[in-house]
């Protein structure tokens, strides 16, 4: 809009001080003609002015103000419209309920207002889910106000819940800031916090969650409880009475390792705005104490130092080793107080302390009567009733001191040849190169191996092995387990069984001690051994029928591994609010399959193929959006205060209650009842300026020269 605007300037044809020292002296040039003192008729004395004072006094007036140049200068002016901004709010906890529907209609209202303001322009902002960050309502604000001039700025409208993230200590903000809120102050929700809880447990041992109920918004009340419902993989769930506003402990026992998920559920109150935060979600990784591990070395050999390393290197290990260096059958009439060496604890170690064990381990052990048959048949059933068993053998397996001769025999997977010349026959000694079979290539102890032998996808092996070879092997029947392993004539090497609830690992070869010295550049001896004794110990990362769930950055994979070939059954996928989805796995080698999918509710989802069950833990994408889901004018009110801004509601109903918009002077109040103000800035660019001088030069010289001839003639008579 152009408009012309009228006024007068001075432009002083000298500088400001002279034109100034000029008056001064003016000034003092007048005072003796106006301050003259005279006599009257009767001889009275008085001041009086001279003649013609007056007419100098408006000579050097003319001069002085010919000498300030006044004009009359005329601005054509174009005036720029203001700028409103709105800023549109949505997060995840602006869109609840109805709010999404009401700040839409509060937009599209306030919009068609702002269009019949004149010389007012609205843009408008959308506040985006912030992840995890919150509603980053004024990192988007100031982004829009960086391309608007503040002297064109009228105001800012925002429609949000209130609950704002990024608030800063002092927004440099100077023109109105109005707060619009959805719904009806006054709002409650119930949510549950939890205090602390740890990432880890002891398997075997609790560990404990402190947790609060609180109720957002409502009036205190010390006799309130509520009913909290807490679930622990998947198990029937546990109701407990907790204090509302007050902390409550919680005991989870770690029944096994890996993963265990709690989920804890507040019952509804009535009223809440929302029961999104009345569920909270807890992992905690099972993790096993200091392993106690019974090694026992039938004799002293080369390998022997091979498990002792392994079993002393872990620090979370705890290692009781006994070395049978004197068998019974050695008998050389040496009296037994010169004896220097500890006897077998046999009772104590297969009696009495036997289950505190978590892993046995035999070590080329022949059964020369040092453990009677009942101590054998207490190792088999501590195996049966969740016990491991690791045995490595050598020449003493297929002779007549075999522990597969004693009542042990009947949970090893594999068994020595009997007959006439079995023991002779049984024994290989001929170099090879430990063979992975294609079932080992499945089985997590021996997959991907380093310097292993490799499949195709149709069975054939594509490449040998590369690590050093062995010597000497036992040849056995396989009757029971997994074949991860062949030695020479494709016999069994390695064999791995589950018994009853605990696990059984045989090793036909006592060279696996040859790695270790690098023999022939040597091979993974360590991670082997390491694989097969947490394997025994029921790991979980090495567990060959396993199904596992894991969510991450709001995508679900669920993992099934199996040693089974053949077709692959659906998973079946429950999420949190109890739908259920059948997915067909993608295989990825390895006895893998895979299912992949988006997980955009918090809670506890749930993974079965119709054989195992996994458990994952979905965190609210928000937390701290959906920490309180109140619409809340507290954390912006400060700033609508202090810039002279309205907190409006919106109402409940599907019209919401926007207020007018008008326009107000700078200075003005810029609220009211029923309505909100946009400042009017007036800002503009100048176009065109014409200055048009009031006194020109030839106006003002005959102007000052009369007024000094006419004060001349006046004081000269």
């Amino acid at each position: 809009m152009n408009q012309a605007l009228a006024g007068i300037d001075f432009a002083p044809v000298i500088p400001l001080w002279l034109l100034a020292g000029l008056a001064v002296l003016a000034a003092l040039a007048l005072v003796p003609a106006l301050l003259r003192l005279t006599r009257d008729a009767q001889g009275a004395r008085r001041w009086q002015p001279a003649r013609g004072a007056w007419l100098r006094a408006l000579a050097f007036a003319a001069l002085l103000l010919a000498l300030a140049n006044p004009r009359l200068v005329e601005e054509t002016r174009q005036t720029r419209p203001d700028i409103a901004l709105l800023v549109v709010d949505r997060s995840d906890s602006a869109g609840l309920n109805a709010r999404p529907a009401q700040i839409t209609a509060a937009r599209d209202e306030i919009e068609a207002r702002a269009r019949r303001l004149p010389e007012l322009e609205l843009r408008t902002v959308e506040v985006p889910e912030g992840g995890n960050q919150g509603t980053r309502l004024f990192t988007a604000m100031e982004r829009a106000l960086a391309d608007i001039p503040r002297a064109r700025l009228a105001g800012v409208m925002a429609l949000t819940d209130g609950q704002v993230h990024d608030v800063p200590p002092a927004p440099a903000l100077d023109a109105p800031f109005h707060l619009l809120l959805p719904g009806q102050a006054g709002e409650v929700d119930r949510r549950i916090r939890v205090i602390e809880a740890p990432g880890f447990g002891i398997v075997g041992r609790p560990v404990e969650l402190r947790v609060v109920v609180e109720d957002l918004g409502a009036r205190p009340n010390e006799g309130a409880a509520a009913r909290l419902t807490i679930r622990r993989d998947g198990q029937p769930p546990r109701v407990e009475s907790v204090p509302v506003g007050r902390e409550h402990r919680i005991a989870v026992p770690i029944e096994r390792g890996g993963q265990t998920v709690v989920e804890l559920t507040a019952e509804t109150r009535p009223g809440e705005v929302s029961d999104l935060n009345n569920r909270s979600v807890v992992t905690i990784n099972g993790v096993r104490d200091r392993l106690r591990v019974l090694l026992v070395s039938g004799e002293p050999h080369a390998g022997q130092r091979t498990w002792r390393r392994l079993l002393k290197a872990d620090p979370n290990v705890d290692l009781v080793h006994f070395t049978i260096l004197r068998p019974p059958e050695k008998d050389d009439l040496t009296p037994l107080h010169e004896l220097a060496l500890i006897a077998f604890p046999v009772r104590e170690l297969f009696q009495v302390k036997l289950r505190e064990f978590d892993l046995i381990v035999f070590d080329r052990f022949g059964n020369r009567g040092l453990l009677p048959p009942v101590y054998l048949r207490n190792i088999a059933d501590y195996v049966r009733g969740g016990g491991a068993l690791l045995l490595s053998v050598g020449p003493e397996f297929a002779g007549p001191t075999s522990l597969a001769s004693t009542p042990l025999g009947q949970i090893l997977p594999a068994r020595p040849p009997t007959g006439p010349g079995a023991a002779q026959a049984a024994l290989l000694e001929q170099p090879f190169r430990p063979f992975v079979t294609e079932l080992g290539a499945r089985h997590p102890v021996t997959e991907n191996l380093p310097g292993a032998n490799s499949f195709g996808p149709d069975g054939a092996n594509l490449a040998e092995a590369t690590w050093g070879r062995w010597y000497r092997a036992l040849r056995a029947d396989a009757r029971a387990g997994s074949t991860v392993m062949q030695g020479p004539g494709n016999s069994p090497l390695m064999v791995l069984d589950r018994v009853g609830e605990g696990r059984v690992a045989l090793m036909l070869s006592d060279h696996i001690w040859l790695w270790s010295r690098g023999h022939e550049g040597g091979g993974p001896q360590q991670e082997l051994l390491r694989r097969i004794a947490h394997w025994t110990m029921k790991e979980p990362e090495l567990e060959e029928e396993d199904l596992t769930a894991r969510i991450e950055h709001g995508s679900m994979t669920v993992t099934r591994r199996s040693l089974e070939p053949g077709a692959l059954p659906e998973i079946a996928v429950t999420t949190p609010d109890g739908a259920t989805s059948r997915h067909m796995p993608v295989a990825r080698g390895a006895g893998r399959a895979v299912v992949e999918m988006p997980a955009n509710q918090a809670g506890v989802w749930q993974a079965s193929d119709g054989r195992r069950t996994a458990f994952a833990a979905a965190d609210a994408p928000n937390p701290m959006e959906v920490a309180d889901l109140r619409a809340d004018a507290a954390p912006l009110t400060p700033l609508a205060a202090a810039t002279g801004g309205a907190v409006r509601w919106l109402g409940n109903g599907e019209t919401p209650l926007v207020p007018e918009l008008r326009r107000v002077a700078p200075g003005r109040d810029a609220q009211g009842t029923g309505w909100i103000g946009l400042r009017r800035n007036g800002d503009h660019s100048v176009t065109g300026i014409t200055a048009l001088p009031l006194l020109p030069p030839w106006l003002a010289l005959p102007m000052v020269l009369g007024l000094a001839l006419l004060a001349w003639r006046r004081e000269g008579r």
